[in-house]
């Protein structure tokens, strides 16, 4: 009996104290990306794990990882199913295999501009888009925006014909590809990383993306021109692995949509001026040489490659297709 007065109590004890410890436990996310600290996205990265910091300390800890520095752009993917990060922010052309509808935002010439971009971020389609991975244990949280893509290269390229024969680096895109083919020019897959060590041996001779990484990526250093196309976005999808991020308790998984709302506006609002800055970096450094198309050479690019839009239709559906055209004031 004197035995069973001591135990209970102990036993009340550790049932008071369990949920306590439990409670106490930080929730640690890692987030890693592969470009550097001062992009719209590794701004984005460190707003985040700072204003988490601030709301929720001491129970939500953000550590991130700039520069594939934990993981690299070929494996970041696998990483987050496995749970050994847990979030990232991949260009959208990295989820063609998961979802193909996501393809859509690698379409060339498809958007207007920025703006038309994020009209149709606001759509209903666009939010299905985010949670079109689910079931494969991806599971989309926002759109971060890094801005219209230019063409760089160890020539001037004005018309169509100037890219044939080129390499360009790209991601891993088979629409991407295909836009490339449409100018009779060669498509190479390459990690962002590597991206400065391939133009430099001549692996390639162009690659395409926003001002903030063509800079960071070093093309402004290492090729002659770029020319200012705004032929496509690219823009990224911030993703958690889906098992991580329900078994968050809820008020503190509200507490983080919040903080990411805010972040990813930010993130939105900041990415054109940051794109006009590093454009008039990398020209005032004298590196680079502009070429501004006329009205008439733009024009020739986008019928050049219009017809990829065609090719997949059937591939990312009708209907995600209408839904993007629909934002355009053509």
């Amino acid at each position: 009996m004197f035995k069973s007065l001591i135990v209970a109590p102990c036993a009340a004890l550790y049932l008071l104290l369990a949920p306590v410890a439990t409670a106490a436990e930080t929730i640690v996310i890692k987030f890693a990306h592969v470009v550097a600290e001062d992009t719209p996205k590794g701004k984005g990265a460190l707003l985040f794990q700072k204003l988490v910091r601030e709301r929720l300390g001491g129970t939500v800890e953000v550590e991130v990882y700039p520069n594939s520095s934990l993981v690299g752009d070929a494996d970041e993917m696998q990483a987050l199913l496995d749970n050994k990060v847990q979030m990232l922010a991949p260009s959208l052309s990295k989820f063609a295999e998961y979802s193909p509808k996501l393809e859509v935002f690698d379409l060339p010439f498809l958007f207007d501009d920025e703006a038309a971009v994020a009209r149709f971020q606001k759509r209903e389609m666009s939010r299905e888009l985010l949670r079109s991975m689910a079931d494969r244990g991806i599971y989309g949280l926002a759109y971060w925006n890094n801005g219209l893509k230019q063409l760089t290269a160890n020539q001037p390229l004005r018309n169509p014909a100037d890219a044939a024969g080129l390499a360009f680096r790209i991601q891993p895109s088979p629409v991407l590809e295909a836009q490339f083919a449409a100018v009779d020019a060669k498509a190479v897959r390459i990690p962002f990383m590597d991206v400065a060590k391939a133009m430099q041996s001549g692996t390639v001779q162009g690659t395409e993306g926003p001002w903030s990484n063509i800079r960071g990526q070093s093309a402004g250093t290492k090729q002659t021109y770029v020319t200012e196309t705004n032929h496509g976005v690219l823009n990224y999808m911030l993703v958690t692995n889906a098992k991580f991020w329900t078994s968050i308790p809820f008020a503190v998984r509200s507490e983080l949509d919040n903080i990411l709302l805010e972040v990813t506006q930010t993130v939105n609002a900041e990415a054109a001026s940051i794109n006009q800055r590093e454009r008039e970096r990398i020209l005032a450094s004298g590196s680079s040489t502009l070429v501004t198309l006329t009205p008439e050479q733009r024009q020739a690019w986008r019928d050049k490659m219009q017809p990829v839009w065609k090719s997949f239709e059937a591939h990312i559906g009708t209907d995600v297709m209408r839904a993007a055209l629909t934002v355009n004031r053509r």
